[in-house]
């Protein structure tokens, strides 16, 4: 399988990497991974909305630009094959062009189904993250894997992981961290680094303030969703994500096993992001049931033309009954 990477790199010395227009610390960390680990190419890193303050800890993110790159021989796009994670991208006539007309290989690590319509190849293996997948591909072609990309990698994982605290971790995700560490990556200077630039000023610390005093539950506390107004998304979004400011700590009231932050947009957009307790997986399924995808303990979703409180309606319906199969599904094991 890794062998694809190898062949697609085959003849071409300008490569693009694409994040989707939701970038994190995993989607990130993988492009950025890759643009060190590809020494002998000339490569640019692109994601189509500026990269979230939050996500400054990284020591390459100003390398992400929101220039397309037209003359690229070849496009990667980490962490999605989804295509409602890159409406950005085709919705622009000669972005959309070009991807179904230039190679386009795809490395993800989500369950959600690849859907992309435009001809690609793909690298989809199931792992906490696509950072970890670049670590395979790697190390399985051999590729030199300094001290930067080593960093970045790391990183990622991290971050897809909450620390290496999530579910999804397994033994050998500690091994890929052992691995990661013997090359020159050191998980206290990182976290260090990030808890730096994770400080809050005392505003954002008094919108934290507001989000909590806002959440609402339902289904008896198992369900908690805040709202998040355009008005909040452009004041707040370009120094603190709100969905980060808010959402594990929804996660970790007591009964809640399921909280979703969602943000609406004077468009009609509305986008969801979702959190799930470790003893209900179903946030990839609720996605699914918007149209979007993710982890089972992780995931988002976008649709259009609703409202903020006709998705807390088809979630105070559907959150339930996917609770319940979960439960039978346990009590089957």
């Amino acid at each position: 399988m890794y062998e694809i990477f190898n062949d697609f790199l085959a003849n071409k010395k300008n490569i693009c990497i694409i994040q989707a227009e939701n970038p994190d610390g995993d989607s990130l960390g993988s492009a950025i991974a890759l643009d060190y680990l590809l020494p002998e190419k000339n490569v640019s890193l692109y994601c189509p909305i500026d990269i979230p303050k939050y996500l400054h800890y990284f020591n390459d993110w100003a390398r992400v630009s929101c220039e397309f790159d037209y003359k690229a021989d070849g496009y990667i796009i980490v962490d999605t094959a989804a295509k409602v994670l890159l409406s950005k991208l085709l919705e622009d006539p000669a972005i959309k062009n070009r991807l179904f007309s230039a190679p386009v290989l795809v490395i993800d690590h989500h369950e959600t189904p690849d859907d992309l319509e435009f001809p690609h190849e793909s690298i989809i293996e199931i792992r906490p993250a696509c950072a970890d997948v670049i670590f395979r591909i790697a190390k399985n072609l051999a590729l030199p894997i300094e001290k930067e990309a080593a960093d970045a990698i790391f990183q990622g994982i991290l971050s897809d992981t909450l620390g290496l605290t999530s579910a999804s971790v397994t033994s050998e995700t500690f091994e890929t961290a052992a691995e990661l560490t013997r090359l020159g990556s050191n998980i206290a200077s990182l976290e260090e680094h990030r808890r730096e630039f994770m400080k809050k000023s005392p505003r954002i610390l008094n919108y934290k303030a507001d989000l909590i005093k806002r959440i609402e539950y339902s289904l008896d506390g198992e369900l908690a969703t805040v709202h998040i107004p355009w008005e909040d998304i452009s004041e707040y979004s370009s120094e603190y994500n709100p969905n980060v400011l808010i959402l594990e700590e929804m996660r970790l009231v007591e009964n809640v096993k399921v909280a979703v932050a969602i943000k609406t947009y004077p468009d009609g957009k509305v986008t969801g992001k979702i959190r799930s307790d470790t003893s209900a997986p179903i946030a990839d399924k609720i996605a699914g049931y918007f149209g979007g995808g993710g982890h089972p303990y992780a995931a988002g979703f976008r649709t259009y033309d609703t409202s903020y409180d006709e998705v807390v309606k088809d979630l105070v319906d559907i959150t339930p009954k996917l609770l319940l199969e979960q439960s039978e599904l346990i009590n089957k094991e």
